[in-house]
């Protein structure tokens, strides 16, 4: 493996780590600097969402239902193919629900990631949520 496709890789798992952890730490700005403003976002709703402005609009929106939320990723299967990469990623994911109080949703799934580098940094071009399982307790 070159040295690039190492720095490419470990960019791609820090892209990855900041999108959770923005999410979880309600760093919208860190958050939404992870997407491509064109992003294609699949299977979090019934139909697409495009555009890093509406997914970050809508994930705002979503949040409002928990009180916290941690994203725990799985190790990642990443192929990069110039400046496009695609990455397979397990994640496990606690939200803590303000109502009812004490109630928590677990969800079990795949993020199947698209990346483009967009100049000397890689930024998410099209995710989909491949759900495994959900409970909620």
């Amino acid at each position: 493996m070159s040295d690039q496709a190492v720095v490419d890789r470990f960019a791609l798992q820090d892209l990855m780590l900041n999108y959770t952890s923005g999410v979880d730490e309600r760093d919208f700005e860190r958050y939404r600097a992870c997407f491509a403003d064109d992003v294609e976002v699949l299977d979090f709703t019934p139909e697409p969402i495009v555009g890093g402005d509406a997914w970050l609009t809508y994930v705002k929106k979503a949040l409002d239902r928990y009180s916290a939320t941690q994203h725990l990723l799985g190790l990642q299967r990443a192929t990069v193919d110039g400046d496009r990469a695609h990455a397979r990623t397990d994640v496990q994911a606690q939200h803590f629900l303000n109502e009812p109080k004490g109630a928590t949703l677990t969800l079990w799934a795949t993020y199947e990631t698209d990346f483009v580098r967009d100049g000397q940094q890689w930024k998410i071009k099209r995710h989909r949520l491949v759900t495994r399982g959900m409970k909620q307790a």
